[in-house]
């Protein structure tokens, strides 16, 4: 269940690249992501999901409108403070994982703390306290070409959440995995999130996307539409279509996702 407030928001937000002839890869976009919330992104290549994530992720800033993203406008911020603030709002899992390969599974979850200033002690009881909790207890001394992929997700998982972030971004987190391992990533992103992590997951694959409370349907730098979800994993009630539209807190989430229809509305084209 999404709690009270909001971790990201975005207000006729553009961001044109200038590469010859102008390209808009986003144009108009505002979206509300409550804390607490799970919403999937979705949409062909070139429809903006990559810009939208680095937007969100502090990576980048927006040609023209607000991003907020825990309480501060990004666009005001000037570089240190955008890093300063993606080290403690924003947390990464990338597809594929970018751990550091010389420092072991402890090291690397512990070491986005450093940045922040937090002590030795303090970094390893909670980098070993999220190992635990992702299930590689048993593995904080392996070096990252000593994990299988699965693990590796894991580790990275375990590292984006060690700041306590207003929400987690996740580029297509399943890509690298084989069926059985990519499930069970997934169930730990539904673990986390019913613990209270907000979650945005950029994802072309339907079944993946239904694990989400509502799929954000992008297409040529606008949102298409907003699509909630229930229970099941099926569509409820879409949102309007249109780059301005707004969405509120979705509906209580519940257990027991179904996988979905690979064939559903919207997922067609590869990742940006």
């Amino acid at each position: 269940m999404a709690s009270s407030g909001t971790a990201v928001s975005l207000s006729d937000v553009r961001k044109t690249y200038q590469l010859g002839e102008p390209v808009h890869a986003l144009d108009g976009v505002s979206l509300e992501v409550p804390r607490g919330s799970y919403t999937a992104i979705m949409g062909p290549s070139g429809s903006g999901k990559s810009t939208l994530m680095n937007l969100v992720g502090c990576l980048d800033t927006a040609t023209a409108g607000d991003v907020v993203v825990g309480g501060r406008e990004v666009g005001t911020l000037g570089d240190r403070e955008r890093t300063r603030l993606r080290g403690t709002e924003v947390g990464f899992v990338f597809q594929t994982f970018n751990l550091m390969p010389r420092l072991n599974a402890l090291e690397n979850v512990a070491l986005p703390q450093l940045f922040q200033g937090v002590g030795r002690t303090e970094r390893r009881k909670r980098a070993r306290s999220l190992l635990e909790r992702v299930g590689l207890a048993d593995r904080a001394d392996h070096l990252p070409n000593e994990l299988s992929g699965g693990q590796r997700q894991r580790v990275a998982l375990a590292r984006a959440l060690v700041n306590d972030p207003a929400i987690v971004l996740a580029d297509e987190p399943s890509g690298n995995l084989d069926t059985d391992t990519e499930a069970d990533i997934l169930d730990l992103f539904d673990e986390f999130h019913s613990a209270g992590t907000t979650m945005l997951v950029v994802t072309h694959e339907r079944h993946v996307a239904e694990r989400a409370d509502r799929i954000v349907h992008l297409l040529d730098g606008t949102i298409e539409r907003i699509e909630t979800l229930d229970g099941a994993g099926t569509a409820a009630e879409p949102g309007t279509g249109g780059s301005g539209t707004q969405a509120g807190p979705p509906p209580d989430r519940k257990t027991g996702r179904g996988s979905g229809d690979e064939d559903g509305d919207g997922g067609g084209g590869d990742a940006e």
